[in-house]
């Protein structure tokens, strides 16, 4: 089975082609036949084309125009021909996989995408302005470059669906309940992948087990993973909630906001602004939104550096506290994500709030770039993962698991 797998950002479009032939690969993350990736130029009327393919073929254009159609249609026909060809045409793809950041209360598993829910997608940028719109613009190039080949949406929020009320609710008035607003939490792909890799790695059964799996990257959150299952985590109704992030402030007193509203003369769109993109990382250093280059500037004294650095240290430490409580105990912290992966300075500090439970990090392992391993000491009573989450492969593997239930179904009759 040949799948495309769209990833849909604010400013950007990653497209990847596998090609899964047995079930038994399913397992393992095989590295895309081709990649491609779109990324729209800010105050300009164009677009970064980077294409590759596993056989090392590579092609990097800028293309005129702001069609986001051609745009599409463009890095699509790099499939089937030139140097990155690697199908003979684009009928060979038997289903294309969508990230969808939220599904709302209504989609709370992978569905194959129809009308009605391409409408319900847009319907819900209200409550993902930045990335849903993205989603929908994605579906519907593939409507018209690939006909209609069965396409898949796959919800970032469904893996959080499990979420008991008492976590899920927020204590406002009961009409929010009614209005929908609660807590939805994102990432879900990633958690979900992680959780179940973690199992695989560790070779236990993960029906059994009690996890906390860290994804930190530009945008950070939490989950509490009991038998397979999210109970809880840190983003919510939107994904400001929680962490402190690159740019974005995480949980925050609402009465600032009211302040802010009634004695600074904010808009709903410089609060927006501030909160999303000025806040969290590149709002407390004034250096950058990517943690690498805070930590570059703590190491030569930044005072305002090193404070974002203690925040989001204490912040990612109270944020595993209360996952602890929801599940209590732990099997496993999993670290994931560009920051969970790359920074064992982050590892390192986010473990040693938790010796008093057993939990120890092998310093060396820590250090070594780990992928995929368990970096915890031989006595330690808490396994310490980091994973290299891989959610493109992960809604390859959703569309396929949702083609061959519809094949069984379709069989059985």
């Amino acid at each position: 089975m040949i799948i495309l797998v769209l990833n849909a950002g604010s400013s950007s479009q990653k497209v990847c082609l596998y090609e899964i032939t047995d079930m038994t690969v399913l397992n393992q993350a095989p590295q895309p036949l081709w990649e491609g990736k779109i990324n729209w130029i800010q105050d300009k009327s164009g677009a970064e084309i980077e294409v590759k393919t596993a056989t090392g073929a590579v092609l990097q254009e800028y293309i005129e125009g702001d069609s986001h159609s051609a745009h599409f249609a463009y890095i699509l026909h790099t499939l089937s021909h030139g140097a990155t060809k690697v199908i003979s045409q684009l009928s060979e793809i038997d289903v294309v996989g969508h990230r969808v950041v939220h599904g709302g209360q209504d989609y709370r598993n992978t569905v194959v995408i129809t009308e009605d829910v391409k409408n319900a997608i847009s319907r819900l940028s209200t409550l993902a302005p930045a990335h849903n719109p993205a989603a929908v613009e994605g579906i519907e190039a593939i409507e018209k470059s690939l006909g209609d080949v069965t396409q898949v949406a796959v919800f970032d929020t469904s893996f959080h669906s499990t979420l008991p009320d008492a976590a899920a609710i927020y204590p406002g008035p009961y009409e929010w309940v009614e209005q929908g607003i609660r807590r939805y939490g994102f990432h879900g792909i990633s958690h979900q992948y992680c959780s179940t890799l973690a199992a695989q790695i560790l070779g236990r059964d993960l029906n059994e087990l009690r996890l906390i799996t860290c994804h930190l990257g530009n945008g950070c959150s939490l989950a509490a993973v009991k038998h397979g299952r999210s109970i809880d985590t840190t983003m919510g109704f939107t994904p400001i909630d929680g962490l402190m992030m690159g740019s974005r402030c995480g949980s925050i007193d609402p009465g600032i906001l009211i302040y802010l509203l009634r004695q600074c003369d904010y808009s709903a769109e410089r609060l927006d602004y501030v909160l999303n993109k000025a806040s969290g990382l590149r709002g407390i250093s004034g250096v950058s939104n990517d943690l690498r280059e805070v930590i570059a500037a703590k190491e030569q004294g930044n005072e305002r550096a090193q404070l974002a650095w203690d925040i989001y240290v204490h912040r990612l430490q109270a944020g595993i506290g209360s996952m602890l409580a929801s599940l209590g105990g732990l099997d496993a912290l999993v670290f994931t994500g560009g920051v969970g992966e790359k920074s064992p300075g982050i590892r390192q500090e986010a473990s040693a709030a938790w010796e008093f439970l057993g939990l120890k990090i092998d310093a060396v392992k820590n250090q070594q770039q780990p992928i995929n391993v368990d970096i915890a000491t031989s006595d330690s009573a808490v396994r310490v993962l980091v994973i290299h989450t891989q959610e493109d492969w992960a809604i390859a593997q959703q569309c396929w698991e949702l083609q061959q239930g519809i094949g069984n179904r379709v069989e059985s009759l």
